[in-house]
C-alpha cells in the first residue's frame, strides 16, 4: 500500500499504538517515588524525570506540532522552558532545580496526550499524507510521525524499565 492510499484503519492503529504505549509507560512509573525521579543510578546516564519529560515533549512534537504546526495555546501546553529541558540532544542533569517537579512533568505528559486524542478527530486522511522529514516510521508523512510516536515511547519505556531495576524496583512484566 503506497503512502497516497492511507486508510482510516491505519490511522486508528497508529492512535491505538500511541494509547497502548502511554498505558505501558504509566504502569512503569506509577510506583516510583518522586524522591527517586532525579536519581541517576551508577553507570546510568539518565533519570526518570528526563525520560518522562522527554516523552511529553516528543508526543507534542510528533503528534501535535508535526500534524498542525504551533498554535497560540501551545505556549501553555508545552512552554519553551519545558521543551528545551527535554528536547532531543538535551542531557539529563541530576539537579532537580533544572526541571519542573515530577507532578508537573506528569501533568504535562497527560495534557499533551489528551490534546492529541482530542485533535485527532480533526485530521483527515489527506492531512496524514503530507510529506515530512525525519523522524518518522514506515511512511515519510504525518501518519509516519504518529507511528514513530508510539515506537519512540516504547524505546523510552524500555529505558525506564532498566532504571526501575537499578532503583531496586521489580519489573512490571
Amino acid at each position: 500500500m503506497s503512502q497516497s492510499e492511507i486508510q482510516p484503519i491505519q490511522f486508528e492503529m497508529a492512535i491505538e499504538q500511541i494509547k497502548a504505549a502511554r498505558h505501558y509507560t504509566l504502569s512503569m512509573i506509577e510506583d516510583i517515588e518522586e524522591s527517586h525521579w532525579f536519581e541517576q543510578p551508577d553507570s546510568c546516564p539518565s533519570h526518570i524525570a528526563w525520560q518522562v519529560g522527554h516523552l511529553a515533549m516528543a508526543e507534542y512534537g510528533l503528534a501535535l506540532f508535526r500534524q498542525r504546526g504551533r498554535i497560540s495555546e501551545d505556549a501553555n501546553l508545552m512552554p519553551g522552558r519545558f521543551r528545551r529541558a527535554f528536547q532531543r540532544g538535551s542531557e539529563p542533569k541530576p539537579d532537580a532545580t533544572a526541571y519542573p517537579t515530577p507532578s508537573e512533568i506528569v501533568t504535562t505528559l497527560s495534557l499533551v496526550h489528551e490534546r492529541v486524542l482530542a485533535e485527532r478527530l480533526e485530521w483527515s486522511m489527506e492531512d496524514l499524507q503530507t510529506t515530512i522529514d525525519q523522524p518518522y516510521a514506515v511512511y515519510p508523512n504525518r501518519l509516519g510521525a504518529l507511528l514513530f510516536c508510539a515506537h519512540h515511547e516504547m524505546i523510552h519505556a524500555g529505558q525506564i524499565g532498566i532504571m526501575r531495576r537499578l532503583l531496586g524496583k521489580d519489573p512490571v512484566r
